[in-house]
């Protein structure tokens, strides 16, 4: 906790399942702290924890370059068994506990393995909960929102590294699958672009050959000579080694936490290869979800937000700094001020 400076960490087991279950909150110097909840095993309790901290810190920073009224938290159901279908609503009203106990400072989405029926689950504690199905009054999944926003930050990038946003002919690997993953793949498929994609999932290699996608071993995928390479799964896949041996020009994703730590920004640099920083490319999701279920925005509207990133990615590449320090000094001026 001295290392990372958040404001909580709650930490509870579960009256009903047993399971661990937790909440950070980085800041709320811009609002409450608003974050998804991540449902997975992890092999010690202490990568749980390390998630959940790493996380929040990095939705504050998201929110506050976003310029959106919220600060950063997250939440992690650690698990450390299969679930049931009653298993898994125990554990989600377990949850659900443990986010009301906090009073509204505290606001859940989905994220990793969970979805919009489960936020109807926490709604049943309280209204601390986004992304319901839209038949519920809610926004739905922010897959499709978080995928528009990055496609407005590949826009900006293209433009900087290419000289035109068009991504017809150019090769692009998509390292990950999973809902946004595929919207992208989809997306960058109709508009010309040679597609190489990977997943940890076999099952998924099916369908990128149906669709005409070249498949890459995950292992392999961040290798590939290309010409944009979009991490789009777990965190921490751009280290020092890997950097040594990419082959791509511009680097623009939804994962989160990309780089093993900030340093791997100057190496990224230093190898010629620009990265625009994840928690500006991914953050529509939030933009989408928050000008919906908060400001009242339709759909058009809440859109048109999104596509802000482009906008945003544009100065960042502009200005006189790493695109990673222009977007720290865009958030840490945000909440300073």
């Amino acid at each position: 906790m001295t290392d990372y400076k958040h404001e909580d960490l709650v930490v509870r087991r579960g009256r009903r399942s047993g399971v661990t279950t937790m909440i950070a909150a980085h800041s709320r110097v811009l609002g409450p702290a608003i974050g998804g909840c991540r449902m997975k095993a992890y092999p010690r309790f202490q990568d749980a924890v390390d998630d959940v901290l790493r996380l929040s810190k990095a939705m504050t920073y998201k929110c506050a370059a976003a310029g959106v009224r919220f600060g950063g938290g997250k939440s992690v159901i650690a698990l450390d068994r299969a679930l049931s279908p009653e298993d898994r609503r125990a554990v989600l009203l377990d949850h659900a506990d443990l986010i009301a106990s906090l009073g509204g400072s505290y606001l859940a989405g989905p994220d990793v393995g969970t979805g919009p029926e489960d936020m109807l689950v926490l709604r049943e504690k309280g209204p601390y909960a986004f992304c319901v199905p839209e038949q519920y009054g809610g926004s739905g999944s922010s897959s499709g929102p978080t995928a528009v926003g990055v496609l407005a930050a590949l826009r900006a990038g293209a433009r900087a590294v290419f000289g035109d946003e068009s991504m017809a002919g150019r090769r692009v690997v998509i390292s990950g699958l999973g809902a946004v993953g595929a919207h992208l793949a989809a997306s960058l498929a109709e508009a010309g672009a040679h597609l190489t994609v990977s997943d940890v999932d076999e099952s998924k290699r099916r369908s990128a050959a149906d669709s005409g996608f070249e498949w890459a071993d995950p292992d392999k995928a961040m290798e590939i000579p290309t010409d944009v390479l979009i991490p789009a799964a777990i965190g921490g896949v751009l280290s020092p080694d890997v950097v040594a041996r990419l082959d791509a020009p511009l680097i623009v994703g939804p994962a989160n936490n990309q780089l093993i730590d900030d340093s791997v920004a100057d190496l990224l640099a230093e190898r010629g290869a620009v990265w625009v920083p994840d928690f500006v490319a991914n953050a529509g999701g939030i933009v989408y979800t928050l000008a919906r279920e908060v400001d009242g925005l339709d759909h058009a509207a809440a859109t048109a937000r999104v596509e802000g990133i482009e906008q945003t990615v544009d100065d960042l590449l502009s200005g006189d700094g790493s695109p990673l320090g222009e977007a720290v000094k865009l958030a840490e001026g945000r909440l300073s001020a």
